[in-house]
This record gives structure tokens, C-alpha cells and sequence, in this order.
């Protein structure tokens, strides 16, 4: 009989029925697509207590076996795809109720330069701290792990998380998530040996704690007066010339190699800072940092002006930025208001301008104006007087932002058409 059997028949498991509540709440609040069953959050809401209930009773007597994971595919800026694995709303509850045990023990022992999916941390501070530290360090290393969350060796992993709970039932569904299937959309069904699916509501909380022990303590360890931060898989660390980069980024694929991982050959970088202040040149003097693109740029102080090695909206985030507002098809809409438009896409675009405006906010700016491109082509079918007339159509909405400046996101920047 396997140790885990013997655990599950030996006594049933004290868990909370609040706080399965308490998860459900917090599913409901992040919202996501349905699983392989088919079954919406609305539609597991419908038959609320029933369904809660079965959640509970399972995990409690050890009976509860996750479904396949849904995989659906996520086109990469860079071209490919990502797979993301998108759990039942049954098993997200589940997740999150395991997670709410663990996450409060393993949080406050976390590096504080560790920013991805945790508590009051969030990227754009990891973008701020690695904006100073390049200002005080001349040289970086811009990390790229191969297909980290695939990677993962559950042995490991199942070693970090048994490293911090005695709780036999956290530790039985863990290993149950790992090696839970994915479906595809053929509806096959591919085993797991290694990784965590990327889109569940336990695979942050274990991505991080793994790299805790895998990156995060052996560099403070080994490397004390190195600095990094690290968001999730993504991570930057830096150096104070070129000859220590080199000395930490050997070390650094060496550790990877003994946890199972790979830094990815070309995507991992040595990129010297350069700004007015720094001479000479490398190969490589820019890097992108979660959707930044930190490089030399111009900007203003109390001197006047001045080239700094500062962060703005990268290329990739720009182009995932035009192709959203594109697939909008705004003008297609004619049978909708100035105002319904605004309603529409509003939340989203300040979304951007709070994410992505945060540094050098202007670099965004020509992509947020082709908002007003589609617009115009919008008036143009709404309106016969304005019918292949894009002039007067531009016209006619700057009237418009005249007298409701505030109409539109982007219209509150001073982007109006």
C-alpha cells in the first residue's frame, strides 16, 4: 500500500469549510474561461452550496483527484505559442484553499527582491528597483530560463513544499497537481513527469517557492553583493563590471543544471548599461524587463537634458498594445456611440497608461493614437456627411474632444485626434 493510501485511510483531513468559502470568493474575483468540463463560474455559482460542499467533502476524506487541465495556446510576441493550463472552477477553488495554508508560512520567508505573484508586490516595482540599480551598476545579466514552468522536476519541488508543511493533505494534492493531465483541444490527453501548467491557482506559489531555494538563497549566499530582482521566472541580476557577470553567469548555469534547469543560450544576455556617463560598448546595451525595454534614452533634469539608462514600453508590448486596439475593430462598430466605445475600451487602455506609462510614458503614445485612427474610420461609416471625408471626420471628433476632453483614456493624455 503507498504511503499516500496509508495517510488518507489512516484519519480524515481538518479542513475548513470557511475557508473553501473563502476561496470560491476569491476564484469568482479573478474570473477566468471554463476547464474541460465546460462549466463557467456563473455556472458553478448557480448550485453554489452543492458544489462547494463536494469540494470539501473530497479534499477532507483524501478522495478528491484533480481533472485534466485544459491547454490552450498563447501566441508569444516573439512568434510560437505558450501553453497555459486552465483548471475546472472546482479545482481552482480547491488550489486556492490549499494555497491559503501554504502562501501565509512559506510568504514572509521569501527574498525581498523576489516581485511575482506575491502580496503588496507587484512588477512595476520590480521595474522602479531595477531601474536604480542600473543607474549604480554598470553591467547586467538579463536571465532567460527554457521553458521554466515545463521544466520543473516534481521530486524537487515536492521537497520545497514537504520543506514547510507537515499537512499530509497539502502535500498529497500538490503532487496530484503535478501530474495531472493536460487536455488538448483534440482532446488528447498528454502525462505530466515534470512542470506545473502555467494558469493555475497553485503553480505561482510553487514556482516560487522552488526558485527561492534554486535562485534566489544560492545567489545571496554564494554572490552576497550581487543584487537581482526577479519576477516569477523572469529575473535581471546585476554586476558591478563585465569580468564579475561572467564569473556569476558560469556559476549561474551550473546551478541551473543541478535543479533540473536551463538557461536559455540565446536569450540570456551580458548588457552593459550605457549611458553619457559610461564609455565604450558592448554587444549588447539594452534589455526588455516585463514588457521595458531598458536602454539609453534622453531625459530631462535639472541641468537640462541628459541620456539616461531608464525603461519604457518595449517593442513587443507596443506591438501586443496595436494588434489589441486593432482587433477592436472600432470602426466596424457604427451601430454603437462615442460614448459605448468609451465604455468599452476605457478600462483596458487605462490599464496600459498605468502600467506601461509608468516610465517614459510618452514612448506609448503613438501607439495609443491609433485609437483615434480607428475612430475617425468609425465616423466615416456612422455618418454619410463624413463618408470618405477623413478630414472633416478628424475635424468634426476634435470637436468632440473639445467639449469632453475626458471621453476617451487617451483623450485625458492630450491624445486627441
Amino acid at each position: 500500500m503507498s504511503r499516500s493510501k496509508q495517510v488518507v485511510d489512516a484519519k480524515s483531513f481538518d479542513i475548513s469549510k470557511r475557508v473553501v468559502f473563502e476561496a470560491w470568493e476569491k476564484v469568482k474575483t479573478n474570473g477566468g474561461a471554463a476547464g474541460v468540463d465546460g462549466q463557467s463560474i456563473a455556472e458553478f455559482e448557480k448550485d453554489l452550496q452543492s458544489n462547494l460542499y463536494r469540494v470539501w467533502n473530497r479534499m477532507s476524506s483524501g478522495t478528491y483527484f484533480p481533472p485534466a487541465v485544459r491547454a490552450v495556446e498563447i501566441p508569444k510576441a516573439a512568434g510560437g505559442v505558450r501553453i497555459l493550463g486552465v483548471p475546472t472552477v472546482s479545482d481552482r477553488v480547491a488550489q486556492t484553499v490549499v494555497r491559503s495554508y501554504l502562501e501565509p508560512v512559506v510568504e514572509p520567508l521569501f527574498h525581498p527582491d523576489s516581485y511575482g505573484y506575491r502580496p503588496g508586490r507587484s512588477a512595476l516595482d520590480a521595474v522602479g528597483t531595477c531601474r536604480e540599480r542600473c543607474w549604480k551598476n554598470d553591467w547586467v545579466i538579463d536571465l532567460d530560463i527554457r521553458a521554466f514552468f515545463d521544466s520543473l522536476e516534481h521530486d524537487l519541488v515536492m521537497r520545497t513544499v514537504a520543506k514547510h508543511t507537515k499537512l499530509p493533505w497539502v502535500l498529497l494534492y500538490v503532487q496530484r497537481w503535478l501530474v495531472a493531465p493536460l487536455q488538448h483541444v483534440d482532446g488528447t490527453l498528454s502525462a505530466r513527469a515534470r512542470g506545473t501548467p502555467q494558469g493555475s491557482a497553485i503553480s505561482p506559489l510553487l514556482a516560487n517557492l522552488f526558485l527561492h531555494y534554486a535562485f534566489d538563497r544560492w545567489l545571496a549566499r554564494e554572490f552576497p553583493a550581487v543584487s537581482f530582482e526577479r519576477y516569477a521566472d523572469d529575473a535581471v541580476i546585476h554586476c558591478v563590471s563585465r569580468n564579475q557577470a561572467v564569473w556569476v553567469l558560469s556559476r549561474l548555469k551550473e546551478r541551473m543544471g543541478q535543479v533540473g534547469l536551463e538557461l536559455h543560450p540565446d536569450k540570456t544576455r551580458i548588457v552593459y548599461c550605457k549611458d553619457a556617463n559610461r564609455h565604450g560598448s558592448h554587444e549588447h546595451e539594452r534589455f526588455n524587463f516585463l514588457g521595458y525595454a531598458f536602454g539609453a534614452r534622453v531625459a530631462a533634469g535639472k541641468q537640462g537634458l541628459f541620456v539616461s539608462f531608464s525603461p519604457a514600453i518595449s517593442d513587443p508590448a507596443a506591438k501586443t498594445v496595436r494588434g489589441k486596439i486593432k482587433a477592436w475593430r472600432l470602426h466596424d462598430r457604427s451601430e454603437s456611440s462615442l460614448s459605448h466605445l468609451a465604455e468599452m475600451i476605457n478600462p483596458i487602455v487605462t490599464g496600459w497608461v498605468t502600467y506601461y506609462g509608468r516610465f517614459h510614458r510618452s514612448r506609448m503614445y503613438p501607439s495609443l493614437q491609433n485609437i483615434n485612427t480607428y475612430l475617425v474610420r468609425w465616423a466615416m461609416k456612422k455618418y454619410k456627411r463624413l463618408r470618405n471625408r477623413p478630414a472633416r471626420a478628424r475635424v468634426w471628433l476634435q470637436t468632440i474632444a473639445v467639449r469632453q476632453p475626458r471621453l476617451f483614456a487617451h483623450w485625458r493624455l492630450g491624445l486627441t485626434p
